[in-house]
C-alpha cells in the first residue's frame, strides 16, 4: 500500500507536534504545589521528620510542599485521605510501622490495606528498639537476662509506649524467641512515662524505640542497655552490641518512617518522586538532621525495596499480633 505525499507529510507534521506535547506533559509535574499529609499531631517524630523532608523535596522539585497534620485515630484518618486522593503525585503521605503494619493487622475494620491501597514511595528512615534494664538487675547482656527470667516466671516486668506499639512487640518478640517467657508486660501512654520509671526502679526492663534520651542515661549508669535491636552497633553507644551480636539474631526491630502515594501512580511521576526523595537522602545536612532525631537515613531505597520490606514486616509481626491479641 502506498501512502498518498500529502497523506504522509501531514501525518509527519501531526506526530511531530504531538511528540514533544506528550514529552512535555511528563516534564511538566510537579505542575502546583505539593501537600504532604502527616496523620499525627504537630510535635511528634514523625511530624518533625516530615516537615524537613517537605522542606528538602521542595527545593529539589522547584515547587512548595506544604505540610498538613491530619491527626488522629492512630494515624488511620490521615493516611485514608491520602489513600483516596486523586494519583496525580501532588499528595503524599509520611507514615510509619504503625500506621502501615501494627494498625492494619490488629484491626480489620482499619479502612484500608496498607499494600493495595498505596503506592510505596520509599522507606526514609530506620529507627531500632533495644532492650534496657535498671541497673540495680543483676544481668550484664541478653543470655543473662533470659536465665533471669526462666528462673524466676511472673517475676519480671518490661514496659513498653503502650499497647500495640512497637516497644511492646519487641519485648514480645524477646519473651517468644525465647521459649515463650513469662514476663508481665506493662504498658505506658508513651515514651517519656516508661523511660522515667526505669529509671526511678518501679520496672526493672524497658524496651525502648532508641533516641538521645535513653542512650545518655545508659552513659550516665542510669540504666543498662544490654542491646539494639539494629543490624549495625550504634557509633554513639559502642559499646552496646546488637542483638545478633549478643546471640538473637532474630532480634532485629527496627520501625520505619516511609513515604506513600496513592495507588495506581502513573510510572513517569513515581520516577520523578523517587529520584528526588534519593536526592533529599542524599544530602548530607538531611542525614545529620535525621541521626540528631534518632533516625538513621535509608539513602538506597526504592518504590519496590521499600514495598518489599513492609511486606516482610506484615508477615513477621502478623503471628505475633495474632498471639498478643492485640486490637
Amino acid at each position: 500500500m502506498t501512502v498518498h505525499p500529502v497523506i504522509g507529510a501531514v501525518a509527519l507534521i501531526t506526530t511531530s507536534m504531538l511528540l514533544p506535547a506528550a514529552v512535555q506533559a511528563q516534564t511538566k509535574f510537579p505542575e502546583r504545589s505539593l501537600r504532604l499529609v502527616v496523620p499525627f499531631a504537630p510535635g511528634g517524630v514523625n511530624d518533625i521528620i516530615g516537615r524537613r523532608w517537605a522542606q528538602d523535596l521542595g527545593k529539589v522539585l522547584g515547587q512548595n510542599v506544604i505540610v498538613e497534620n491530619r491527626a488522629g485515630a492512630s494515624g488511620a484518618i490521615g493516611s485514608l485521605e491520602v489513600a483516596r486522593a486523586k494519583p496525580d503525585g501532588h499528595t503524599l503521605l509520611i507514615a510509619n510501622t504503625t500506621t502501615h503494619v501494627l494498625s492494619p493487622l490488629g484491626n480489620p475494620k482499619l479502612g484500608y490495606d496498607p499494600l493495595k491501597d498505596f503506592t510505596t514511595l520509599g522507606i526514609i528512615t530506620l529507627v531500632p528498639t533495644g532492650v534496657a534494664v535498671h541497673p540495680s538487675l543483676p544481668v550484664k547482656n541478653l543470655k543473662e537476662l533470659v536465665a533471669l527470667a526462666k528462673r524466676s516466671p511472673g517475676t519480671l516486668s518490661f514496659g513498653s509506649a503502650g499497647t500495640g506499639s512497637i516497644t511492646h512487640l519487641t519485648g514480645e518478640l524477646f519473651k517468644r524467641i525465647n521459649g515463650d517467657l513469662k514476663i508481665v508486660h506493662v504498658p505506658y501512654k508513651g515514651a517519656g512515662p516508661g523511660l522515667t520509671d526505669l529509671i526511678a526502679g518501679h520496672i526493672p526492663m524497658y524496651t525502648p524505640t532508641i533516641s538521645p534520651a535513653p542512650l545518655e542515661y545508659h552513659k550516665q549508669g542510669r540504666l543498662r542497655m544490654l542491646a539494639i535491636c539494629s543490624e549495625q552497633r550504634l557509633a554513639a553507644v559502642p559499646d552496646v552490641p546488637t542483638a545478633a551480636q549478643a546471640g538473637m539474631p532474630d532480634l532485629t526491630v527496627e520501625a520505619f518512617n516511609a513515604i506513600f502515594l496513592p495507588p495506581a501512580m502513573p510510572r513517569p511521576v513515581l520516577d520523578a518522586l523517587a529520584q528526588a526523595n534519593l536526592k533529599v537522602l542524599a544530602n548530607p545536612e538531611m542525614q545529620d538532621f535525621l541521626r540528631r532525631a534518632g533516625a538513621e537515613p535509608v539513602t538506597n531505597t526504592s518504590p519496590e525495596r521499600a514495598t518489599q520490606f513492609i511486606q516482610k514486616e506484615l508477615k513477621r509481626w502478623g503471628p505475633i499480633v495474632q498471639a498478643v491479641g492485640i486490637e
